[in-house]
């Protein structure tokens, strides 16, 4: 599926290809094609995002006055679909897509030029702390204290499932300063280097064997008041519209992409008994069913670009893509394992790089599983989809 563009965004989709053509070496692209999980690890990632903050382009949906690039909400569409498209290493979202508009938007103009230069050029590397255990769909209910000591926060708790912590060297952190009133009162937003004594980084594991999952321990961690962000108490404003920024990105250029490989591995794979695996009927219908989920899905999220384009509030449309993006992502992956069938069971360390060097097993195959095993989670984060469905009800019913 296409949709139409004027000749403007076609120079502009010209000008990309070409700086993906020069920019994207065979190095980072197989890294691109490599990556089981969500995101690349970073050595490979801060590679390719010094690439694209050299070309101007690492920060392209900020104001222009902070770095931004002024495209137009179709021009980032297209940049996320060429991205994809290119096997460009996914980069982590939660500098460029997360913590910096909420500086822009609540920051104090000492925290927009301490901060955002050094995102915009990979200098500083950021996790979120958001979950805890107990209080992940239900953050409101989150315990991880922070207790006011003259121009100090000492911070007590946990957060779990952060991503990339151990690569980092800042995260933007939610934590308890008043638990007198209701749950999304007494929350607070900091913003604090991960170096302070005090601070414990363990591993989580995945499924698939990967680490991109931490859990951050806190023992009275002194972090200084400058590093609130907005209000103190107020932190349930800045998290909620940082969240609205993390479930409006675009889903569809990634599935195409995810698909287009798929039907690649499906032509080339075959049976047990030697037969092409598109021989099977009941396989070509779970792809056509899948292809067809999918124009439909790429047709609702242009709809809901072109109403952005537009001016139009699209009301709960982010919450229906994220809980629809997110399935989708995971019926892909589970055809993925069924075409590499007892392949995709072998396990080997291609890893992250194109110095992991060839395989002789199925590399398609065992990037699948990872993929599969990764994605379990994408109904959960970002917010659930059982709490997107509650949205979606409570607008939709009122």
């Amino acid at each position: 599926m296409d949709f139409h563009l004027s000749p403007a965004d076609e120079a502009f989709r010209n000008e990309v290809r070409r700086f993906l053509d020069e920019s994207l070496t065979d190095e980072l692209r197989l890294a691109g094609r490599r990556c089981g999980g969500i995101y690349s690890d970073y050595p490979v990632a801060i590679r390719w995002f010094r690439t694209l903050a050299e070309n101007g382009w690492s920060t392209p949906a900020w104001p222009v006055e902070w770095g931004g690039t002024g495209w137009s909400v179709v021009q980032h569409y297209i940049f996320a679909r060429e991205l994809t498209a290119a096997s460009a290493p996914p980069l982590t979202p939660n500098a460029t897509h997360m913590v910096g508009p909420v500086v822009i938007a609540f920051g104090t103009e000492e925290q927009k030029a301490l901060h955002l230069p050094r995102i915009r050029s990979g200098e500083d590397w950021w996790a979120q702390g958001y979950s805890e255990p107990g209080s992940g769909s239900d953050l409101a209910s989150l315990r991880c204290a922070a207790v006011r000591d003259g121009d100090h926060y000492v911070i007590n708790g946990s957060k779990i499932w952060t991503t990339h912590a151990h690569w980092s060297n800042r995260v933007f952190c939610l934590v308890r300063t008043d638990a007198s009133g209701k749950p999304q009162q007494g929350i607070s937003f900091l913003l604090f280097d991960l170096n302070l004594p005090g601070i414990t980084i363990a591993p989580i594991i995945s499924l698939a064997g990967d680490h991109e999952l931490n859990q951050v321990f806190f023992d009275d961690v002194r972090v200084p008041v400058t590093a609130l962000l907005g209000q103190e108490n107020d932190g349930w404003t800045v998290a909620k519209y940082l969240l609205q920024h993390e479930r409006s990105n675009a889903w569809a250029p990634q599935l195409r992409s995810r698909f287009d490989r798929l039907t690649t591995a499906a032509r080339a794979a075959r049976a047990d008994d030697g037969r092409p695996l598109l021989a099977d009927i009941a396989l070509r219908r779970k792809l056509a069913e899948a292809q067809a989920a999918l124009d439909s899905f790429e047709a609702g999220e242009l709809r809901m670009i072109s109403a952005l384009s537009q001016g139009v509030p699209v009301g709960v449309m982010p919450s229906m893509m994220k809980t629809q993006g997110s399935e989708l992502r995971q019926r892909l992956t589970e055809l993925a394992v069924e075409i590499g069938g007892v392949r995709a069971a072998e396990r080997s360390p291609i890893g992250e790089s194109a110095n992991a060097g060839p395989t002789h097993l199925d590399e398609e195959a065992i990037i699948g599983m990872s993929m599969y095993l990764n994605d379990r989670a994408a109904s959960i984060y970002a917010g659930s989809n059982k709490i997107q469905r509650n949205i979606i009800a409570k607008a939709l019913l009122a």
